[in-house]
């Protein structure tokens, strides 16, 4: 059986990390993480990656497994924050398109 794509909006809440219909709000998937009800999400290259009480969680996009888990022992248990590399990336080409244009 053929895959289907399908658009999610990932959410933090309450020591869970939960996929969403974005145009129905329904449920897709709901995973219980260990630690503070406070939740950082990020989304990148098919994966979503979710932080709570100092540990980091990789999770499949389309089931919500636990991927792996890194406890990043000997930080704390402060707020996770995320950036992508690849958003990083979209903004140089940008930058270098923007400048190639006014170049021309």
């Amino acid at each position: 059986m053929a895959k289907v794509a399908r658009k999610v909006l990932v959410i933090g809440i309450g020591g869970h990390a939960m996929a969403l219909d974005p145009t129905t709000g329904a449920e897709i998937w709901r995973t219980k993480l260990k630690g503070n009800p406070f939740v950082t999400v990020a989304v990148s290259d098919g994966r979503v990656f979710a932080a709570t009480s100092g540990e980091v969680f990789c999770l499949d996009i389309g089931t919500g497994e636990v991927l792996w888990h890194n406890a990043l022992k000997g930080l704390g248990i402060g707020v996770v924050s995320f950036a992508s590399s690849h958003e990083v990336v979209v903004e140089a080409a940008v930058e270098a398109q923007r400048r190639a244009g006014a170049a021309t």
